[in-house]
This record gives C-alpha cells, sequence and structure tokens, in this order.
C-alpha cells in the first residue's frame, strides 16, 4: 500500500542532520553522535510520520516496518511467497485448514520465544475494536471470526486454535489460493504484548522480532538500527542501517556521498537517464506494480451517475498529463493492473479522451450538463492552499473541455488516509494502489468489490461482485486470470475511478553496495545485501 508524498522542511531540517565524524585508533571512520563506524552501515535518507499509528503494524497504511517485525510468511526479492517465523505448514484437503509450526530458534529481540500464543495476540489485537484498524478486515478478513471480533461480537478469533507453543491452526472462511500471500502484509506481523503494553509510544521502542534491532530513534535527524546477531533466518550481513531524517534532496546526498541509495524523483531522472551522465551506471530502473487513479465518491452527486463518470474520464488527455506533469517519466494506465502483475491485459479497452463525447454523456447525465451540476470538491493531500501539479492539470482540463470549475481542499499528509476511510472527503479525492502481493485480487477485490473497507468511492456493481467472489475460490488459474480480467473490464466501463499512470522507479545505487535488486513489492530487502570496499 503504498503513497503518500514527502513533506518538505529542507533548510530547518538539513541543520539538524549534520553530521560529525572522528577516526578511531583503528583507522575507521566513526560517527560520534551516532556511535556506528560508518564503514558498516548502509546510509539512506528518509521522511517521518508524525502520526504513532503509521508505525504500528496493526495500524499503518504503509507495508510496514520488516526490518523490526515479521510475520509467518514473507516474500523474497523475487516476490516468492517463502516461510519466515513459520518453518513450515500443511493446508488441509479442502484448502480451509492451515497448521503453521514456528521455528524452534524464532525469538524476539529480548531474547523471548516467539509462540503460537504470540501470533493470536497480535492477530486479535489487530482485530480488536479498540484499535481501529482500516486493514485488518482487508488482510486477515478471510480467518473465520475476524469479523466477528471486528463489530465487536466476539471476544476472540473462532478460527485460531493453539494446537502447542509452536503451532498455530488457522481456518479460513473458503479455499482460497491467495490467503498466505496476505499474511505477508504488516497487519500479522507479530508484536509483543508487553512492549505493546507500554503505551502508545511502545513503537520507539518495539520489540520485534526482525532481521534488525531499533538502535535509536530522533525525531527530525536520524533512525539507526543494528543487525540481529540471533535473527532465525541468520544474522545480515549488513551490521548497521542509518536512515537520515529529511536530510535535503536524495540525489544531493548522493553525489556528496553522504548516502549510500538514492531514489531519483522526476526532476533528476531525465539527468540520470542520459548515458553521458557518470552516474548513469549506478542507476536502477524498474516498473512498480503500482497505479495511480483519481477516486469519484458515487455516492455523493453528481457521480452516482455513470455518464458523469465517464465524462469525467473522457475529458481527461492521460498522454499530455504524463508529458507535461511527469516528464513522460511514467507509463499510461487505463485500467487497475499494472504491468507484470499476472492478469495485466494488453487487449483491455479502456475509455479514449474524447472530449466531444465526454460533453455529450454530461448531457445525457441526469443533471442535464456542467450548468446543472453542483459545487465539487476535490480533496488531496498537501498544505495550505497549495495545490499540486497533478491536482491543478486535471482541474484545468475539466474546466477548459466540459465548464466544470472545482474546489480544491487540503489535507495533511500524515492524516490524509484516516480522512479518505472515515469518509471525510470531497466528491473527487487523490488515490494510488502498490500491491501487497502479486496477485490480482489486490487489486480488483480490494479497491471495488462493494463489500471491501478499502472501496473508499462507495462503487458497487452486482454483477462484478458476483465475478470478484467466484474467483477468490478458483484453484484453475488460468481460468482464475481470466475472471479478474474480465472484471477489469467491467471496473473500466463503470469509472469508478480514473485510471492515470503506472509509475516507474529510479535508484542510485554505490558500486560497493551488493546483493541490491529492485523489488516492486516492499521487502527487508537490507538482510540480502553486502558492503563490500566501502
Amino acid at each position: 500500500m503504498n503513497k503518500m508524498k514527502k513533506t518538505l522542511f529542507a533548510l530547518l531540517l538539513i541543520a539538524l542532520v549534520s553530521t560529525l565524524f572522528l577516526t578511531a585508533s583503528n583507522g575507521r571512520t566513526v560517527d560520534w553522535q551516532l556511535g556506528i563506524p560508518l564503514d558498516q552501515a548502509l546510509v539512506s535518507s528518509g521522511g517521518e510520520s508524525t502520526n504513532l499509528r503509521d508505525y504500528d503494524p496493526a495500524t499503518t497504511y504503509s507495508a510496514g516496518n520488516k526490518l523490526i517485525f515479521s510475520g509467518l510468511v514473507s516474500l523474497d526479492p523475487h516476490l516468492n511467497l517463502t516461510p519466515d517465523l513459520a518453518e513450515t505448514w500443511d493446508v488441509s484437503d479442502d484448502g480451509t485448514v492451515y497448521t503453521f509450526y514456528i521455528r524452534e530458534n524464532a525469538i524476539f529481540h529480548d531474547g523471548r520465544a516467539v509462540t503460537a500464543e504470540d501470533v493470536v495476540y497480535a492477530w486479535e489485537r489487530a482485530a480488536s475494536p479498540e484499535i481501529k484498524s482500516d486493514t485488518v478486515l482487508t488482510y486477515l478478513g478471510d480467518i473465520v471470526g475476524v469479523r466477528e471480533k471486528v463489530a465487536g461480537q466476539a471476544q476472540s478469533i473462532s478460527g485460531l486454535k493453539i494446537l502447542d507453543e509452536k503451532t498455530l491452526q488457522v481456518t479460513i472462511d473458503a479455499p482460497k489460493p491467495y490467503f498466505l500471500l496476505k499474511l505477508t502484509y504488516a497487519t500479522a506481523f507479530v508484536v509483543d504484548k508487553e512492549n505493546v503494553e507500554m503505551g502508545e509510544e511502545w513503537v520507539r521502542q518495539p520489540n520485534g522480532t526482525g532481521p534488525y534491532k531499533l538502535r535509536e530513534w530522533k525525531s527530525f535527524e536520524y533512525i539507526t538500527y543494528e543487525a540481529n546477531t540471533d535473527f532465525y533466518l541468520g544474522a545480515s550481513s549488513i551490521p548497521y542501517v542509518l536512515v537520515k531524517l529529511y536530510a535535503g534532496d536524495d540525489v544531493r546526498l548522493y553525489e556528496t556521498g553522504e548516502v549510500d541509495l538514492a531514489g531519483v524523483g522526476l526532476y533528476s531522472a531525465e539527468r540520470m537517464l542520459n548515458p553521458e551522465e557518470p552516474l548513469n551506471q549506478q542507476l536502477v530502473t524498474g516498473v512498480n506494480l503500482c497505479t495511480g487513479y483519481v477516486v469519484f465518491d458515487t455516492t455523493q452527486p453528481p457521480f452516482d451517475d455513470v455518464n458523469v463518470r465517464k465524462a469525467f474520464s473522457m475529458a481527461f488527455d492521460r498522454q499530455r498529463y504524463l508529458d507535461v506533469v511527469l516528464r513522460g517519466l511514467a507509463l499510461p494506465a487505463i485500467g487497475p493492473y499494472p504491468p507484470g502483475l499476472p492478469g495485466f491485459n494488453y487487449q483491455l479497452q479502456g475509455l479514449p479522451y474524447d472530449p466531444e463525447a465526454a460533453r455529450d454523456l454530461l448531457k445525457q447525465s441526469k443533471y442535464g450538463g456542467a450548468e446543472n451540476l453542483p459545487e465539487i470538491v476535490y480533496t488531496d493531500a498537501g498544505i495550505g492552499s497549495s495545490v499540486g501539479a497533478d491536482v491543478a492539470a486535471m482541474a484545468e482540463m475539466w474546466e477548459q473541455e466540459l465548464g466544470v470549475t472545482l474546489k480544491i481542499e487540503n489535507v495533511e499528509f500524515n492524516y490524509y488516509y484516516e480522512q479518505i476511510f472515515s469518509g471525510n472527503h470531497g466528491q473527487i479525492f487523490g488515490g494510488g494502489w502498490c500491491a501487497d502481493y502479486p496477485d490480482p485480487e489486490n487489486f480488483a477485490d480490494i479497491l471495488f468489490h462493494s463489500g471491501s473497507v478499502q472501496n473508499h468511492g462507495g462503487y458497487s456493481n452486482p454483477e462484478l461482485d458476483a465475478l470478484l467472489e467466484a474467483a477468490r475460490i478458483e484453484q484453475d488459474v488460468t481460468k482464475r486470470i481470466s475472471m479478474y480480467q474480465q472484471a477489469e473490464q467491467l471496473i473500466v466501463n463503470d469509472a469508478p475511478v480514473i485510471f492515470t499512470t503506472h509509475s516507474l522507479s529510479y535508484e542510485l545505487v554505490k558500486p560497493y553496495v551488493k546483493g541490491f535488486v529492485f523489488t516492486p513489492i516492499s521487502i527487508p530487502i537490507e538482510r540480502y545485501m553486502w558492503l563490500d570496499g566501502k
């Protein structure tokens, strides 16, 4: 899931992260403030949320911190499902009962053994009404009893049964081929009860099970991680990971040798893609499993009318948007599935850019034309009255082609998704989705089934629901993919959103960083890497 914009406090915060060094007697460069040898540290930069719920696996809207926390299963750098805390598992003949066997050497960072009871605690906590997790039904809702627990109708999850200290039996509501993939998401990560019960600030002192321990977190300055030498899958080769918070432009930091990895934004990508650029050979590129879109709230006028939704879609010049706003550094999206995802369909029929047809559709709607539409509010993540280039471009197109003027409202970045989930938004709002696991169910079902909590636009199509429900339990891979492609075409035809782009990734990686693999889905890639000659 993935998807928030970075806030910019560069001038103030660059000063906060200026680093002082000393050279130890053995000649090793050590940061005196952090107390770690820099030649043993992988250094990058990043941001920080002021909302502590973003750091709790049960409530985060991101992929979660996979350095600190882990779950029963995970994805490897090639997106293969792999055992994690669970060494192995069995599945019943009818595909509804999973029995997980937790590793004997799986321990928390404080040395306590991980048990089946810890998994049950973490999942029941995520499903508790008090936690108010917006993601638990999406990722754990297939387990029998989770919905009742979330609704406050049960004290425990009936589909979980502890067979012994290291064995957990999980019963799901139907045989679903993708169930294990959902357990790679943060909501299913294991947390320590005693640690969590410290209070809201527990996330600043987490007792996790992952490949790294949190060494120090100094807000607005840095976060340091230290390799977990007792990690059940083997200690990571890189002893330390340092994330500089709000340190400045990533590319500038990379060029000055302050970071080892750097994400490359639009304004630097063109330079880095030039073969004559010295850093071109250090650039790693890839297609993200992400789709950008703009959501119509189909429960509010005027987007309760499919003709209005289609009109806005067909008045959107996707190519001009790509060329002007994104400098051509993205791929056009006409449907939910990104290239590289199973089910991506080259034959998909998208809604074309056709302003004349769009104006006709607006006249055919129950509103009879632009002059009869209600005030339309576009909600976006932003600060103050500033309007992002993407929103400004779309608003300008709709004004030119349809004669519609929008009101733009911004919601503070760190709380944007909380407002979207709670329904506090206008009739149009910014969105986007990155795959949590490589399966079309992760897009079609989660975003567009009428019963999904992540169907934020309230879109409902009984034909689509029936098709998605059948696809959930289809065991034949070919038939299943065909069903999801049919579902995609239904979604496109109903225009509950405007699909905009599939994003591309550009990352600079120092030559001494070995083992780096571009992964379109977040994994703890640091544990697969090593440093050679830093």
